[in-house]
């Protein structure tokens, strides 16, 4: 989804939401409308989609992300970690306005860009911070964190080394997975352990409306979490 450099704009715009759209997004699908219009023009000039990407943006991207809302408690605060072009975690904040969604990315033209779409998509429930979520004054600002999500980050193990610190005792990691989801799990279990991990496990969101349902990893901050791994995210 991320592409690193600048590219054309593509031949094909993307198509109108699908019915399938107007279930997961409701009232709020004019304005992911928006911003799948950002994503197609503004986000492949940049780099931050391939341009094969923006005829599949509502079903691989769009509709992908928005169904994990499911999933997020009422009035959380959300971090997204590595959030790129702004996914999932500006589409949860189109879709709910009571979430508290700060967007964490290191690159500064992604930085840039996520900026442009919270003022034009006009989303004072969205914050963009600069910064990779091992920073130690990243870890003092947003610690507490009732959920962060993830989408193409980072391999599993590495991915709750960075993220669960982030979170309180009891809040939840959300990893987008794809097919990987279950054997990543597995090969992490040592690892989350060591973190004070709980309630760990792999979830099919949208089976109703996305096909393939979205695909994900959810994992518990303990009470008594571990320390975290050192190392560099995104």
């Amino acid at each position: 989804m991320r592409a690193d450099h600048p590219s054309p704009l593509p031949d094909v715009l993307p198509a109108g939401p699908p019915a399938a759209a107007a279930v997961v997004f409701g009232d709020s699908l004019e304005r992911v409308a928006a911003y799948a219009e950002l994503l197609a023009t503004d986000g492949t000039l940049r780099g931050l989609i391939g341009p094969h990407e923006v005829p599949r943006l509502w079903d691989r991207h769009l509709i992908n992300c928005g169904v994990i809302a499911e999933l997020v408690p009422p009035a959380s605060r959300v971090v997204d970690v590595g959030s790129g072009a702004g996914l999932p975690g500006v589409v949860l904040a189109l879709t709910r306005p009571d979430l508290s969604v700060t967007l964490l990315e290191p690159l500064a033209r992604r930085v840039t860009f996520l900026s442009e779409c919270v003022e034009r998509l006009g989303l004072p429930n969205v914050v963009v911070r600069r910064g990779r979520a091992e920073e130690r004054d990243v870890l003092a600002e947003l610690r507490g964190a009732d959920v962060v999500t993830a989408r193409a980050v980072a391999p599993l193990d590495r991915l709750a080394g960075w993220c669960l610190p982030l979170l309180r005792a009891g809040g939840v990691l959300l990893a987008l997975k794809g097919d990987s989801a279950a054997s990543e799990l597995a090969a992490a279990r040592s690892v989350l352990a060591r973190l004070g991990a709980t309630d760990t496990g792999v979830v099919q969101c949208g089976a109703s409306v996305a096909s393939p349902p979205t695909t994900v990893v959810s994992i518990t901050r303990g009470t008594v979490p571990g320390k975290a791994r050192g190392g560099r995210g995104r």
